[in-house]
């Protein structure tokens, strides 16, 4: 069964996402994964954090594969690419 992720995003460094889309892409297709949508016009209905910057949903073939996605190594170095 497919798994979604989820993410809000602050972004405080404007070419985080150009750095990050380009090395994300090969880490995300190794686990399945592919973008399902990613909105630079979040809007937050209910809550109270902060509306983010961007928000980003990922879909993975299954729950394990998106937490494999998230614990590859490779994939480390990006995690806090935009707030350095």
């Amino acid at each position: 069964m497919a798994a979604y992720l989820m993410s809000e995003i602050e972004i405080s460094d404007t070419l985080w996402g150009e750095e990050y889309g380009e090395r994300v892409k090969p880490i995300l297709a190794k686990r399945g994964g592919k973008l399902i949508s990613r909105s630079s016009d979040a809007v937050r209905v209910e809550g109270k954090r902060s509306t983010p910057t961007i928000a980003v949903v990922l879909e993975f073939p299954t729950s394990e594969a998106a937490q494999a996605w998230h614990s590859e190594p490779d994939y480390k170095p990006l995690i806090n690419l935009g707030n350095t």
